[in-house]
């Protein structure tokens, strides 16, 4: 029989919490190697791409804001289909009230 070990699969959450306590250089990476049940090489290379990637997050966000500018024309349509069917239903309340 064969019997092969799995890969371990981790979350972001557990990625990040071990990149920032390697960021934080309180404990060297042998020491959190030990603690998490990793590899130096792999909280390294998890350091890089967390460090390589965010001025991209930063960029992200200035970007957003200018591609999230909403068409109001849809709106103002709607606000006047709801208008419309307002006052309809207030004359048809004050002609049934006595």
């Amino acid at each position: 029989m064969d019997k092969r070990r799995s890969r371990r699969k981790f979350t972001a959450e557990f990625k990040v919490k071990v990149v920032i306590e390697s960021l934080k250089e309180r404990d060297t990476l042998a020491v959190l190697a030990k603690r998490f049940e990793l590899h130096p090489n792999q909280i390294t290379s998890w350091r890089r791409d967390f460090l390589d990637r965010c001025p991209d997050l930063f960029k992200e966000v200035g970007t957003r804001s200018a591609t999230a500018v909403v068409d109001p024309e849809p709106l103002y349509a709607q606000i006047g289909r709801l208008k419309v069917e307002n006052d309809f239903l207030k004359k048809s309340l004050d002609r049934l009230e006595p």
